[in-house]
């Protein structure tokens, strides 16, 4: 952006030259008045005024806007052109997401999977400059969304989740393993799973051991995020009489997720509310900050002859006004 600065803002202190200057030039005038006594004026009112009446402080006027334009040159103004280099190092993120039955417990608002799309979509939304990608797993697994800086296409695939059918189980280890294939390849310098899931692995073709050990060789950190309150937790089980609620036990195979955080220097975390939950996606987002390298640049460039110019210009016609047209004789 191009703009004016001065170099020497002290100088902008002259401007109060001003008030002896004004102040010499209005009693100079009051007593420059002659004086004349007079019957009355009732001759005088058609008389009109001569132009030189209208232009007798013309030239005082030039004059301070010379000396205005003297002290804007002293001030020495400058020009500068300043741009930013921005370098950004972006991290790639695939969020693994349990889609198993038991998400629908409600001991999350309105339950554990709506409360868990709700804060991941609120995570993706503040990295704009991440790929991120989503997996999904119940007794089965697949990739919903590829890595992709198109945050708004993927939160419109998590918004999707709930209606998605998937045999029914928790494949951990086959979720994980899922997640290491979609980011495995990435050139990006940190690569990072959120897996969430709210059971034990009972269900896939691949260990969690074995999944944490392939992120691992990858060089992929794992966060692990288990949801549900600990004890008993209200779940809608479908019976002859309709839909109803019943407590069922919550089984977390936190031994589990913990080795897995620590085999791939992650962490492991514990989401009993809403708001442990949007906590936990918080720490997580400054523990995964994103590099911004910025380096800014700027160039300069004296401008006093646009000032000294107009300052001249001034000069010039105080000068001719006074000696012309205002020109008295003694």
């Amino acid at each position: 952006m191009r703009h004016i600065i001065f170099a020497n803002p002290e100088y902008f202190l002259l401007f109060v030259l001003y008030i002896p200057i004004i102040t010499w030039y209005v009693l100079r005038q009051r007593k420059s008045n002659a004086s004349l006594q007079v019957s009355g004026f009732r001759n005088f009112r058609n008389i009109s005024q001569s132009y030189k009446f209208y232009l007798r402080h013309l030239a005082f006027a030039f004059r301070c806007l010379a000396l205005a334009f003297v002290i804007l040159v002293l001030a020495r103004p400058q020009s500068t052109d300043s741009f930013r280099n921005v370098n950004t190092e972006g991290i790639d993120i695939v969020i693994s997401m349990d889609l198993s039955g038991s998400m629908l417990a409600q001991d999350l608002k309105p339950n554990r999977l709506e409360a868990a799309i709700d804060v991941a979509t609120e995570f993706i939304a503040g990295r704009d400059n991440d790929k991120i990608g989503l997996v999904v797993f119940a007794g089965e697994s697949f990739t919903q969304c590829p890595l992709t800086t198109d945050h708004a296409v993927l939160i419109n695939l998590f918004k999707d989740l709930p209606g998605i059918q998937l045999e029914n189980g928790t494949a951990i280890g086959m979720g994980l393993a899922t997640a290491v294939a979609r980011i495995k390849d990435s050139e990006a310098k940190s690569k990072v799973i959120i897996l969430l899931t709210d059971g034990e692995n009972n269900a896939g073709e691949i260990a969690p051991e074995m999944a944490a050990d392939l992120a691992k060789s990858f060089g992929i950190r794992v966060y692990t995020i288990g949801v549900g309150t600990v004890g008993q937790a209200p779940m809608p089980v479908q019976t002859t009489f309709g839909t109803q609620m019943q407590m069922v036990d919550v089984n977390i195979d936190e031994p589990l997720l913990r080795r897995i955080a620590a085999n791939t220097d992650g962490a492991y975390f514990r989401a009993t509310d809403n708001a442990s939950l949007k906590q936990i996606y918080a720490e997580i987002d400054q523990l995964e900050k994103t590099k911004i390298e910025v380096k800014e640049f700027s160039k300069k460039k004296e401008e006093y002859l646009f000032f000294a110019l107009f300052g001249f210009v001034f000069l010039l016609a105080e000068v001719l006004l006074r000696y012309t047209i205002l020109r008295t004789i003694p």
